[in-house]
């Protein structure tokens, strides 16, 4: 199993300095500190535990170090940056293993935008060497990049001619999308294997500026220094301690504080109960503070991104999620409101978009969501996302026969209407109702009312409403239907169905993740017996079948 748990003085691939309001990261991968046995880590390669860490630094960055305004990234070893991802890591994993890698790496980049644009914690990347592959897809995820003018450092992303695969850290839609690389010059950069350096590298904007080795140093920290300077981090606040998480892995259950899984492994279900708090979190911001970790709504963000990541990577035939709740919803309802009325605050800032960034990890999760709304269900505000983001929603309509528990209630809050954008920039809410926002203003006037199932489904906001008589035999019908349809053909589907309405950087990437570097991973021009993956460092040529499809 791997344990997505880490903290500071664990890390082996990773160096963290402070000089007030900069911050240096330095990758300085430990060659035989992989993840598993049969490869080596040479040349600040990378394979999912240098990532993992990574995402724990990014994460802390934010909550533990409100003082910084600039991360300079940087390589600890001489005349290299990053030479990506292990080629043999990736050679030698399963199909599974690869895509979910890249799925994470993904992720992990997009939180480091996500710092820049929502924390004004500005990136700065300092290419001291080669940047190859995903150690350049690692610099185009940072606000500014400064290349090394020495003759020899150069950027590249040599996935096409060397193996017969596509940079699977956004890179193509982030050389054109986001840094506006003209075309021709991007289909030139993106087939020569050995890169493009100096003024060209420049000029062609596939990095801001090259500096001379010997002013490198001076002129980085020069420019780390202005970014700091612009950004709007409070300076004087003191951070939260992330501590660690504690996990009950037995069997088939897993239990969190803020959520519990049980694996039905005959027919492929994870059965997830969202627990909201026992009583309303606290709404006093120096109590929030002080709660730090242990504040209900951030301890479930990170319950839930645990499980997500956990069950993605350890869990991959358990192919569909059902999502329960239980508890009292108005307790979440006021956390939502507690968050909302302190939502200039720094730390609550970050925790409202910490749920959003883990609710997006759900949406392009490749697994079937179904959503129960059922007597004793605590589906308001945040909860209710769970609903909207469900491939199908069932509500039961009255009560179960012999159950003293009232009819099941859905209620809406502030947060169900844009302070947890999706993917494609729309809140679950509108992507829901694409083009038709005079349902949205519908939904949005019972903000606070409790919904019976009735009321539920004239809104639109719930898929089907059961009665006590056919509730379980609907709910194991689409179960057991989903178990008996090819996975492939559902993680297809539901990505091509999940982002309605604009597209944006992210949906580009994660779109053509599902679909092209999905497909191009299973072909065998890459991964055959003669394919480039296989054969890169042996020495011998690959065989490429030469027809197009």
């Amino acid at each position: 199993m791997i344990d997505f748990r880490t903290q500071p003085d664990q890390y082996k691939h990773w160096k963290l300095s402070f000089d007030g309001p900069v911050a240096t990261l330095t990758m300085d991968v430990d060659e035989n500190g992989g993840l598993v046995d049969g490869y080596e880590l040479k040349l600040n390669s990378y394979d999912l535990g240098v990532d993992i860490e990574l995402y724990d630094i990014t994460q802390r960055l934010r909550f533990e170090h409100p003082e910084v305004g600039c991360v300079m990234m940087t390589s600890g070893k001489d005349r290299v940056f990053c030479a990506g991802a292990n080629i043999k890591m990736l050679g030698t994993s399963s199909h599974a293993w690869k895509v979910n890698f890249c799925k994470f790496t993904n992720e992990t980049r997009n939180g480091i935008e996500d710092a820049s644009e929502i924390s004004d914690q500005k990136y700065l990347c300092v290419i001291n060497g080669v940047a190859a592959g995903g150690g350049y897809e690692l610099a185009l995820a940072a606000d500014h990049i400064m290349l090394v003018d020495d003759g020899a450092s150069s950027v590249s992303l040599p996935e096409v001619p060397l193996l017969a695969v596509l940079p699977g850290t956004g890179g193509l839609t982030r050389v054109v999308d986001k840094r506006h690389v003209r075309r021709d010059h991007a289909d030139y950069f993106c087939t020569l294997a050995e890169g493009i350096r100096g003024k060209r590298a420049v000029d062609w904007k596939l990095v801001d500026e090259v500096v001379p080795r010997s002013k490198l140093e001076e002129t980085a920290a020069a420019r780390a220094r202005e970014l700091a300077a612009a950004t709007n981090r409070p300076t004087d606040a003191r951070g939260i301690e992330l501590t660690p998480l504690d996990i009950d892995f037995s069997g088939d259950a897993v239990k969190y504080g803020t959520l519990d899984v049980e694996i039905d492994r005959d027919n492929y279900v994870a059965t997830v109960t969202l627990k909201a708090p026992d009583e309303a979190p606290s709404a006093d911001l120096a109590a929030i503070h002080d709660q730090g970790a242990a504040y209900w709504p951030l301890a479930f963000a990170r319950d839930l991104d645990n499980f997500i990541i956990h069950m993605r990577t350890n869990e991959p035939e358990i192919s569909t999620w059902v999502f329960k709740s239980v508890g009292d919803g108005a307790n979440v309802a006021a956390a939502d409101r507690a968050l909302m009325d302190n939502a200039g605050d720094w730390l609550v800032r970050e925790i409202i978009h910490y749920l959003k960034r883990t609710l997006k990890r759900l949406d392009v999760s490749s697994r079937s969501v179904i959503t129960l709304v059922e007597p004793g269900s605590a589906f308001s505000g945040t909860f209710f996302e769970f609903v909207l983001a469900a491939d199908r929603s069932y509500m039961l309509d009255g009560n179960l026969e012999g159950s003293n528990l009232p009819p099941a209630t859905i209620r809406l809050t502030g947060m169900n209407f844009g302070h947890l954008p999706m993917c494609n920039g729309l809140s679950r809410m509108e992507t829901r109702f694409l083009d038709e926002s005079s349902r949205v203003e519908d939904a949005k006037a019972e903000t606070g009312n409790d919904l019976d199932a009735e009321a539920a489904e004239e809104l639109g906001l719930v898929t089907f409403i059961p009665d006590d008589i056919d509730w379980d035999d609907e709910v194991r019908i689409a179960i057991e239907e989903r178990a008996s349809f090819s996975t492939d053909a559902l993680t297809g589907m539901e990505a091509s169905l999940r982002f309605a309405g604009p597209e944006t950087l992210e949906t580009k990437i994660f779109g053509r993740l599902s679909a092209w570097q999905n497909w191009i991973f299973q072909r065998p021009n890459a991964v055959g017996d003669e394919g480039a993956l296989k054969l890169y460092g042996t020495g011998q040529k690959a065989n490429f079948n030469k027809e197009r499809v």
